[in-house]
């Protein structure tokens, strides 16, 4: 089944991009919640034609999403965690504490476009991805440390 995605959705596409997904997926999920429409011929001309006419707006926002990745460059954050005697996390480090921590460095991400590469576990120092744009991703360093 072929649908073309009127939002972002994780680890499926962008907005305006015709995918294929499962006809269960997609008729009782994308659809009911508005996430895609199908992709039938009439609908894709007029995405192409709203793509088209978005065409320098779309460059206006990759722009601001580069700047956004530009002013994170190499910044470490400091992330605090109840830790045990043994180093392990109580409890979890999560996306909104990230997105905390980089508001408190003048920087504001919705939580939603970050997601870790390997989920912290323990101190230490892991990375995780800033989805800004489909054509803007960037990795921010950041260290679990002991509250």
């Amino acid at each position: 089944m072929e649908v073309i995605l009127k939002d972002d959705v994780k680890n499926l596409g962008y907005k305006n991009d015709i995918v294929t997904v499962k006809p269960g997926y997609g008729r009782n999920y994308l659809l009911p919640q508005g996430l895609a429409i199908l992709a039938d011929k009439t609908n894709k001309k007029i995405v192409a034609e709203n793509i088209r006419q978005a065409a320098h707006k779309a460059d206006k926002i990759k722009g601001d999403a580069q700047a956004i990745a530009d002013k994170i460059g190499d910044v470490v954050l400091d992330i605090p965690a109840k830790v045990g005697e043994s180093g392990r996390i109580f409890g979890r480090v999560t996306t909104l504490q990230l997105a905390d921590a980089l508001k408190a460095k003048g920087i504001d991400v919705e939580r939603k476009r970050l997601s870790f590469d390997s989920e912290p576990s323990a101190v230490g120092e892991y990375t995780a991805t800033v989805d800004l744009h489909r054509e803007v991703k960037h990795k921010v360093r950041f260290n679990v440390v002991a509250e």
